[in-house]
């Protein structure tokens, strides 16, 4: 059982699943068993090359982002379990507990976070319902997003990245699946607003 299962191991999700796992020293957040599918295959990342994002060298490659951030997640965080090769084909449930279905497996989970792409080959059955057309994409590219107020599909069932919305820029995929964590650890800290800073300084 999850406490939370991110789908999706691209900017949004590994990103939400940093900030999360970066928690685990937190009273609130201590206990909490944190997933991620990380699935990769149809991330726009593989292709991509960066000379504009902030943070990142000039000329770096997508497809190493997309490897460099899930060995820095294992590292930085083994607490958050991996799950590789699978693909999410339904979302079952209702708050507090849903249930994720791959083409493998089952898992039990109280939270979600939908944070793959826009592309309107879509087809997690479950969430279908919530789809749109994206708000802020040309029509002719034909994209999607779920209708959420603030990344919230609905009690317990977040969206991150272009999926909630978003324009396709590194930056702004991030930030929302950072975003997403906040809201997640406020909601594990009895509502009082949360986030995870490190520091060099002497406490």
């Amino acid at each position: 059982m999850f406490d939370v299962l991110i789908i999706g191991g691209g900017v949004a999700g590994v990103s939400c699943a940093l900030v999360l796992g970066s928690a685990h020293t937190k009273p609130y957040a201590s206990d909490k068993k944190i997933g991620i599918i990380a699935h990769q295959k149809a991330s726009a990342l593989q292709e991509a090359l960066f000379n504009n994002a902030y943070g990142i060298a000039p000329g770096k490659l997508g497809a190493e982002i997309l490897t460099e951030s899930l060995e820095h997640l294992a590292n930085a965080y083994p607490h958050v379990q991996q799950i590789e090769d699978e693909k999410v084909m339904e979302v079952k449930g209702s708050y507090p507990l849903y249930t994720v279905v791959t083409n493998k497996n089952e898992y039990a989970t109280q939270s979600i976070v939908v944070a793959i792409g826009a592309s309107n080959t879509f087809a997690i059955e479950g969430l279908m319902a919530f789809v749109e057309p994206h708000k802020k994409a040309l029509a002719n590219k034909n994209r999607i997003q779920l209708k959420n107020d603030d990344h919230k599909v609905t009690d317990g069932i977040y969206v991150a990245g272009t999926l909630a919305g978003w324009r396709s820029q590194l930056a702004i995929a991030a930030g929302s699946g950072a975003a997403v964590a906040t809201d997640i650890l406020t909601l594990w800290n009895e509502g009082l607003d949360s986030q995870v800073h490190d520091s060099t300084k002497i406490k």
